[in-house]
């Protein structure tokens, strides 16, 4: 009983002082504007380079007391030879997977003794080792890294014990809709150009890479002339370079013939497929996955438009995609666009899950936003709000270290100054709703749009060659990443 009597009071005063702040509060019947913008304050990244050819990029944060290494290599899943898909990947993946002087366990015991983790990874150009840790404990660290780009073992077993966990990882990500409307999408923008396969691999094509291909890989592409070792944090330059002349100074290159990068992309249409629109059946998947991809240019001067357009479009939670069929219509939970701007030229992805049933009713949805970023400027209240969501989030993004070293590295593989990054903000700033109109007309139009539709077909087919779409149908099974041609097995 005692207890009752002390708590019956205390939920009254509680309940009372929340019914007075109810009463003082104001009323919006509309979202407070957003708030000034934080400048962003950042050194100037600064750029240096070794006898032997090795850019050394440093963007200084003082009295933080961390720094994150990166040694990036600029050339990744691009390079995977025909009927090799996915060879970059695997290589990367090997480099902490042991090394002549260093087994697989060594390096992580090492790593962790530092207070850190040793990464590697490929991308669309570029292959990375990474490692965060405190500033004392950098020199140690790059030894690591040295370590782990200049001598790996590429042990046979190593290499298929990674193959198979690869493979593993493709069963469960084949029986998704998304991850196979997302990869045929690529696969009719793009064609037979190296971005149009899949970087990690297909189920065919994995089992056909050997020992030697992974070492031949990494005699062409991993040379000093062919890397930047990107440093974040609590450095000054005259370290950075001393740890980068001390680590990496006596790193040559194999004497084979370097490595040639592909040129720009022009114009993706005479690379992409004929096929513009496909539907992959997957009988009795519960929902189906819908994905457009549209062509965006290299990463360059309209990289600034590109984000903006993006976070107006579809890239957070109150974007016009998330709006018109999340919030009004409830046709999904996952649904949004991602800017995939790489080197040479690139793609916007737009990717909504929902039900098969509305497949094709998301397909209109999808259209008509693109083709109102076409039609119309995006009005200046909403533009100032995206605006603030973009640069807030970038500016967020580089509060650590490793964001910090992310966003340089974005800039170095693109090719472009790492002087860029000081005025991003100015940047996006200067981005003007006529800016987005021209971009999307020139870029978003019907004819660039690629479009794939994952799920039970029986529950939306029909339907969706009422959207106008004349969708080429293909069974999971007879799915064929690896042509040049088509996406048909043979």
């Amino acid at each position: 009983m005692t207890a009752t009597r002390v708590a019956v009071p205390l939920c009254g005063a509680l309940l009372g002082a929340a019914l007075a702040l109810g009463a003082r509060a104001q009323p919006f019947d509309r979202p407070p504007p957003p708030g000034p913008l934080r400048t962003l304050n950042i050194a100037t990244p600064t750029e240096q380079r070794l006898p032997n050819g090795l850019r050394v990029v440093l963007a200084a944060r003082p009295a933080v007391g961390l720094v994150t290494a990166q040694l990036v290599l600029l050339s990744g899943s691009e390079t995977d030879p025909p009927r090799r898909t996915g060879l970059a990947t695997l290589a990367a993946g090997l480099l902490t997977k042991g090394t002549l002087t260093r087994s697989a366990s060594a390096q992580a015991r090492e790593a962790e003794s530092l207070g850190g983790a040793l990464a590697s990874s490929a991308g669309w150009n570029q292959s990375q080792v990474s490692i965060t840790v405190t500033a004392p404990q950098l020199d140690p660290a790059l030894a690591l890294v040295v370590d782990a780009v200049m001598r790996p073992r590429f042990a046979q077993a190593e290499l298929d014990r990674l193959r198979t966990q690869t493979l593993d990882g493709l069963k469960v990500a084949y029986a998704q809709p998304g991850t196979l409307a997302q990869l045929a999408a690529d696969r009719l923008l793009f064609g037979a150009h190296p971005y149009g396969h899949p970087p990690e691999g297909t189920p065919a094509s994995l089992p056909r890479i050997t020992r030697s291909d992974v070492v031949g890989l990494h005699r062409q592409h991993y040379r000093p002339g062919n890397a930047v070792l990107v440093l974040a944090g609590d450095l000054d330059d005259a370290t950075a370079l001393q740890l980068a002349a001390k680590h990496f100074g006596r790193w040559k290159a194999a004497a084979v013939p370097p490595p040639k990068h592909p040129v720009p992309i022009d114009d993706l249409a005479p690379l992409g497929l004929s096929t513009r629109s496909v539907v992959i059946d997957m009988p009795k998947v519960e929902q189906a996955a819908v994905v457009f991809a549209l062509p965006v240019p290299a990463l360059g001067a309209d990289r600034a438009t590109a984000a903006v357009l993006n976070t107006v479009l579809g890239s957070d939670f109150s974007s016009r995609l998330n709006q018109e069929i999340r919030i009004q219509r409830g046709l999904s939970y996952g649904v949004g666009s991602q800017l995939d701007a790489r080197r040479l030229g690139g793609a916007l992805h737009i990717v909504v899950q929902t039900r098969n049933g509305s497949a094709a009713e998301v397909v209109t949805l999808v259209q008509t936003e693109l083709d109102r970023l076409v039609a119309a400027p995006v009005p200046q209240a909403e533009l100032a709000a995206r605006k603030a969501a973009l640069i807030g989030n970038f500016g967020r993004g580089i509060e650590t270290t490793t964001g910090l070293a992310n966003a340089l590295r974005v800039l170095v593989v693109a090719g472009l100054p790492v002087s860029d990054l000081r005025h991003r903000i100015d940047a996006l700033m200067k981005v003007t709703s006529e800016d987005i109109q021209r971009f999307a007309d020139r870029h978003l139009g019907a004819d660039g749009r690629r479009v794939v539709v994952a799920g039970d077909a029986a529950e939306f087919e029909a339907a969706l060659r009422g959207t106008g779409l004349s969708p080429v149908k293909l069974g999971r099974e007879a799915l064929d990443l690896e042509r040049d041609d088509g996406l048909t097995a043979r």
